[in-house]
């Protein structure tokens, strides 16, 4: 046998544990005038996971599982700002999915899509990382946020294999599939700290709380004669009445630190923005014209709407 065969057998079979293992936790739902999706199972009594943008506005839809059972499905919670929802059937012995950590990736790891493309229940595709890190764009009515950490992916991702499951060579979540970007690029919200903590406040609270200071900016290098060498957020527009504003605030600022926390990045300040900062005082360290300058302002809490 050669060496590409074996390579080939080697692949197939990676492909096909992960099928067998994994199929069974993925579920096609159907959501009321939206189409359908995909969802991944929790636990065994019930909870599964999808993403927000397929279950929408709605309250619940149906869910069907490869083995054929069927059943309804309530929406305990969503974060658009995440693209993550937490659903929950009355579906006792679910087939619970093992979720992994992301942050484990390399690109070249092979990984496998399971989901429902096109309504076709159980699909399961195969490729590879393409890339770790991308950022993802994500709002609410009320609200804009960058989703971190994004996988991009060259397994064939389709309509309707939103909320599925992509999953590497173990069988592992590692990500949900999110959007289809082109032939051969598809994105998932990948699974770590950040997100796992958003599924139990979804699952517990039926929402995430976060943080809001009320400025937009983007990054840009810090001056030289800066207390620190490299980059900072350049404040460009402050909402008026917001945190920021109350602080003093203002256009044109360089944020240095938050709370004691350098930031580079707008998503720096986002992951900071947790639910415990909220009517807390903390400080904000920032550079005016040549000087710096620290004020303190008290986050109030983020409206998803």
């Amino acid at each position: 046998m050669s060496i590409e065969t074996d390579a080939l057998d080697a692949y197939s079979q990676a492909v096909t544990s992960v099928a067998e293992r994994l199929t069974p936790s993925v579920a096609s739902l159907r959501v009321s005038r939206r189409g359908a999706g995909s969802a991944v199972a929790l636990t065994p009594d019930g909870y599964m996971l999808t993403s927000a943008h397929v279950v929408g506005g709605s309250s619940g839809g149906g869910a069907t599982f490869p083995d054929g059972h069927e059943d309804r499905f309530d929406v305990v919670g969503r974060d658009p700002l995440s693209d993550l929802a937490v659903l929950r059937t009355r579906q006792e012995g679910l087939e619970p999915a093992e979720l992994g950590n992301a942050t484990e990736l390399k690109v070249g790891q092979l990984v496998v899509a399971i989901g429902n493309p096109h309504g076709f229940g159980g699909s399961v595709t195969a490729g590879v990382v393409s890339a770790v890190g991308r950022s993802l764009p994500a709002r609410s009515r009320r609200a804009g946020r960058i989703i971190d950490n994004v996988i991009q992916t060259d397994a064939a991702l389709n309509p309707g294999n939103s909320g599925g499951a992509l999953a590497d060579s173990r069988g592992q979540v590692v990500g949900v599939n999110t959007a289809v970007a082109g032939v051969g690029l598809g994105l998932a919200v990948p699974i770590n700290p950040t997100t796992l903590g958003v599924i139990g406040s979804l699952m517990r609270e039926g929402r995430v709380r976060r943080a809001y200071l009320g400025i937009a900016g983007g990054p840009r290098p810090l001056p030289p004669s800066a207390p620190v060498a490299g980059s900072c957020i350049e404040v460009v527009e402050v909402v008026r009445g917001s945190p920021a504003s109350e602080a003093g605030i203002r256009p044109e600022d360089l944020i240095i630190e938050v709370d004691g926390k350098r930031v580079t990045r707008v998503e720096d300040l986002q992951q900071l923005m947790v639910a415990e900062l909220i009517d807390t005082p903390i400080p904000v360290r920032l550079l005016r014209q040549g000087r710096t300058l620290e004020v303190e302002l008290v986050p109030a809490e983020l409206e998803v709407g």
